[in-house]
């Protein structure tokens, strides 16, 4: 593997992004904890393959959510991750990453048990991403088609910082990848020129 990127700017392939992942287990998470970004983002997307089997989309976007850490704010780092893991995994895959953090000030807001069970890292950062959500802004996240999927990324986010907890290492989620960078180059293909992507293949 080479190094990964040091810039926040869109993945040019599946090969990058993996190497970018592996260079976030010598990053400690900001949860602290004695784990790594990467001990975190593997939690999340085992937890998520445990809970929704049959969706590869969501376990990828629980393993991407937090990489856009590496390069801008907490209120930055859903939009930046989006914008880097989206031309490689796609667009559901990107919505998903971006809304991870809408998905926690929609929950603040409407359940007062899940704020009172947030890490103090979480609660520290709502402020800066926003904080509860005004009326408007739960009506429109309520009403995208994807905001359970969010939801359940964000769950599994915040169950994801155990320490000492062994899953599936990176190696796990190679084929995974990609399986998705390649669906998402036939949805591009698809997009642009109906009949060259006719072959098949869709997006999880």
């Amino acid at each position: 593997m080479t190094a990964g990127p040091s810039e926040a700017e869109p993945l040019a392939g599946p090969d990058e992004l993996l190497d970018l992942l592996a260079d976030l287990g010598r990053q400690p998470s900001c949860e602290g904890r004695g784990l790594s970004e990467l001990d975190h983002l593997l939690q999340c997307a085992e937890l998520l393959a445990r809970r929704h089997p049959e969706d590869s989309g969501l376990q990828l976007a629980g393993l991407v959510h937090d990489v856009g850490h590496r390069f801008g704010s907490d209120a930055e780092h859903g939009r930046l991750g989006a914008a880097m893991v989206g031309p490689v995994l796609g667009e559901r895959v990107a919505l998903l990453v971006d809304a991870h953090v809408a998905a926690k000030r929609y929950l603040v807001t409407v359940d007062p048990a899940y704020r009172a069970g947030l890490s103090e890292d979480s609660l520290r950062t709502l402020a800066l991403q926003g904080g509860p959500m005004a009326r408007h802004e739960l009506d429109s996240f309520a009403a995208a088609p994807w905001s359970e999927d969010a939801l359940a990324l964000r769950r599994a986010d915040d169950a994801a910082k155990v320490p000492g907890l062994r899953v599936p290492g990176l190696a796990r989620w190679s084929e995974v990848v990609a399986a998705q960078a390649a669906a998402a180059r036939r949805e591009a293909s698809a997009a642009t020129d109906p009949v060259a992507g006719s072959d098949g293949g869709t997006l999880t």
